[in-house]
Order: structure tokens, then C-alpha cells, then sequence
């Protein structure tokens, strides 16, 4: 007679007891490397409106059409297109889901080690508010990198 399976118990995510997270608002996510910054009908919208743009002229200026959809330009210094001269994003209140999830990216809560590079980066990471386990979770899932 075959011994019953027992279900095996999922493994505890590294992050679940919570992460710590405040915006430095220093612009070091959205400066650097090349990258996409991915924008829909709906946030282009909003981020038009917020800078008193019509749609279509901010996506003219400030939008391109790339092979998975609609991402910002970037600077010819690979910056964020929507970054001042101070570094700050002229677009924080209405930016783009992307941009509001840094930085519970799944690729920097794919282990630990790839958190703490990331805040080798980001200064924000490991201060401000706890974010619980579901909250991260909800942000993980929304995104579509």
C-alpha cells in the first residue's frame, strides 16, 4: 500500500514579515540605465493633464511606440524624460504604475540579495513605513515587467 502524499507547505517568502520603504524623491530609479518606464491611454491621460498638455501632444513629445507597447521617452543621458533638471519627477502625484510600485518590482523580490542591490541604489529602501506581506503582494501583482 502507497503511503499518502502529505502537501508539501509553500516556503515563506524571505520578505514575509514586511518591508520598510520611503520615497527619497532623488530620482536615482528613474535616471541611469536605459529602460522603460511602460505608460496606457489612461496614464498618459492623467500625466498630460497634470503638466496641462492635451493627450496627444504629450504623447507626441514625451511617449514612444515600441514592440510591447507604450513606454516614456528617456533623455539622450538615459534619464526619465519626465525628470526636472533637480532630478524630480514633474509627474509624482499621476505617475505611472510602474513608477508608483518601485521598488516592489518582482525583480528586486526575486531574493533577498537582489533587494539589497537595489538599495544600494535607492536610499528610500529599508526606511519610512512597513509595508506588510499583502500590500507587497498587490503591488507584485499588478505589475506587468
Amino acid at each position: 500500500m502507497a503511503a499518502h502524499a502529505q502537501p508539501r507547505a509553500e516556503p515563506k517568502l524571505w520578505y514575509a514579515d514586511g518591508l520598510r520603504f520611503a520615497c527619497q524623491a532623488c530620482g536615482c530609479c528613474c535616471s541611469g540605465a536605459p529602460g522603460y518606464v511602460w505608460v496606457d491611454g489612461e496614464g498618459i491621460a492623467a500625466i498630460a493633464s497634470h503638466l496641462g498638455l492635451p493627450a496627444r501632444e504629450f504623447r507626441r513629445k514625451y511617449v514612444r511606440r515600441l514592440w510591447r507597447g507604450l513606454s516614456l521617452k528617456e533623455k539622450p543621458n538615459y534619464d526619465c524624460v519626465l525628470l526636472d533638471s533637480g532630478g524630480r519627477c514633474v509627474a509624482y502625484d499621476v505617475r505611472p504604475l510602474q513608477c508608483r510600485a518601485w521598488p516592489f518590482w518582482p525583480t528586486n523580490l526575486v531574493s533577498r540579495r537582489a533587494w539589497e542591490e537595489a538599495a544600494r541604489r535607492c536610499p528610500g529602501i529599508g526606511k519610512g513605513p512597513l509595508y506588510r506581506l499583502e500590500q507587497i503582494e498587490a503591488m507584485r501583482a499588478e505589475m506587468k515587467m
